[in-house]
């Protein structure tokens, strides 16, 4: 416990059996709304990388890509290698780990619901630019202020799901972001399959389109309430508890407010989160919200998501037959999310991510084996092999969907204490969106240098991550969310540094 003798303790008393109430329908609309949030993240995952493999689009912006694009016996790795093109994606994210960090405070001091509305503000502001750009300044400053939309919402989103979700729901209310995330991919898949026949102003459509789930997510952070949770900690008891109250759908909720009011009076006594977040105390989240999101970029999956369309067209799909590919990951990634949401209460997290990751380990070997034998420099895969890539590389997103994609999310974002939550959350965002920003602006030199072998390096990187899981996180399907302390002081290894 916080602060020994001296000063508030947080929750001391596991109370979780005493906690009333339902799914409540106000519950429910309000995670839907909330959780448009991680449309905008997922929809300029899909977007921008068929947007990137448009040639009205090259021409424009990236003539030396498109030049190289044309040359029949150019190495088929490295067509599409190019820093210019990798920092129109990768720019974002750089301005979503900037930006991030300055949500916390603002989530903190004013609410979940301010910094949503921050965020959809300016996902809108950037949509605007980059349907409009006329030059690369323009569009990477638009880029930038996607950005820091991403910050914002990536960083608010999922604390207030999982402040607002039961207990024995959270998980699979939780991972309402990460299905609003793999649907604003198959969305965005689909709006390139449609918009790159609008030749050669498609591309606009497309990213201007983005502003379309920001204006969403803005209404909704005007007509949502605030959490409980973040009524309380700024002081707003009675306004917290009759929240409480309401999407708990019974006035009985003492001891769940009991929780939230102690787990306040410490959040209150912190006056520096990130520094209070160091304390050893506070190790076991602190090496989840860095590992968690850095594992889940290393699986690879932005690196397809991102690229799908350049991807398949290296391995010598046509334009329309490569969009079309990447369509279908799009559409299996959403649909596998729905297991995780049926299952991550049932089954717990850890199952769900130790047969994820050896699922993907072996779909990555598979393709790292395939290319290697069967394509290279100016050759093409044959038909036959080129639909097993396609299928083996949808088992693989398969694998993600219902494993590290919402799981990345959720584990962190439920295991903070509220004194360190805002903060927690932050570092986590940062972490995600630096590797997303590392992995984004070197893909395309990976895969030129690697060839092949980048299925390998990551499929390397799954196995340490499916090992961690099974060593160091612990089960936390059912606990609710202010005594998460109790799991790691019963934990093998972490109880020798809490306790």
């Amino acid at each position: 416990m916080a602060g020994g003798s001296v000063g508030p303790a947080g929750v001391s008393k596991e109370r979780a059996g005493e906690y009333k109430g339902r799914v409540t329908a106000y519950v429910v609309v309000a995670c839907l709304v909330a959780a448009i949030g991680g449309s905008l993240f997922g929809y300029d995952i899909g977007i921008s990388g068929g947007v990137t493999s448009m040639d009205g689009f090259l021409k424009k912006f990236f003539p030396a890509v498109y030049k190289n694009k044309q040359h029949a016996h150019e190495n088929n790795y490295c067509k599409y290698n190019n820093q210019g093109l990798a920092a129109f994606t990768s720019s974002l994210y750089l301005a979503g780990l900037l930006s991030s960090l300055v949500a916390s405070p603002i989530t903190r001091k004013y609410g979940r619901r301010g910094s949503i509305i921050c965020g959809g503000v300016s996902f809108m502001i950037g949509a605007a630019l980059d349907a409009s750009a006329v030059n690369l300044v323009m569009l990477i400053l638009g880029r930038i202020m996607l950005g820091v939309g991403i910050g914002f919402g990536n960083q608010a989103v999922p604390l207030y799901l999982s402040e607002m979700a039961p207990t024995h729901l959270r998980g699979g209310l939780n991972m309402m972001f990460q299905l609003a995330t793999t649907l604003g991919i198959f969305t965005a898949n689909m709006i390139n399959y449609g918009t790159q026949k609008l030749q050669p102003w498609g591309w606009r459509l497309s990213l201007g389109l983005a502003a379309a789930p920001a204006i969403l997510m803005t209404i909704g952070g005007v007509l949502l309430p605030e959490t409980p949770n973040s009524l309380i900690e700024r002081g707003l008891e009675k306004k917290g508890r009759k929240v409480l109250e309401k999407i708990r759908g019974t006035s009985d909720v003492q001891a769940e407010l009991q929780d939230i009011m102690d787990a306040s009076e410490l959040a209150n006594s912190i006056e520096h989160p990130f520094r209070n977040i160091l304390e050893r105390r506070n190790r076991p989240q602190l090496v989840m919200a860095i590992f968690m999101p850095t594992f889940q970029i290393l699986t690879g999956i932005n690196s397809i998501l991102f690229y799908a369309p350049v991807l398949f067209q290296t391995m010598g799909f046509e334009g329309n037959a490569s969009l079309y590919s990447s369509a279908v990951t799009g559409a299996v990634l959403a649909s596998s999310t729905f297991i995780s949401i049926a299952t991550v209460d049932k089954w717990g997290r850890r199952a769900l991510l130790i047969s994820g990751g050896v699922q993907m380990i072996a779909c990555q070997v598979i393709v790292a084996i395939i290319l290697g034998l069967k394509f290279g420099g100016d050759k093409e895969l044959s038909k036959s092999y080129s639909v097993l890539v396609v299928v083996v590389v949808c088992l693989f997103v398969m694998a993600f969907g219902w494993s590290w994609g919402p799981l990345g999310w959720t584990v962190p974002s439920e295991i903070f204490p509220l004194e360190t939550r805002s903060a927690g959350q932050s570092i986590t965002v940062a972490v995600n969106l630096f590797f997303t920003f590392v992995i984004g602006q070197s893909f395309l030199s990976m895969l030129c240098a690697f060839k092949f072998g980048i299925f390998l390096f990551f499929a390397g990187w799954i196995a340490v991550m499916t090992v961690f899981v099974y060593l160091f996180l612990p089960e936390t399907k059912g606990v609710p969310i202010e005594e998460m302390i109790f799991v790691w002081k019963k934990h093998w290894f972490w109880k020798r540094i809490v306790m």
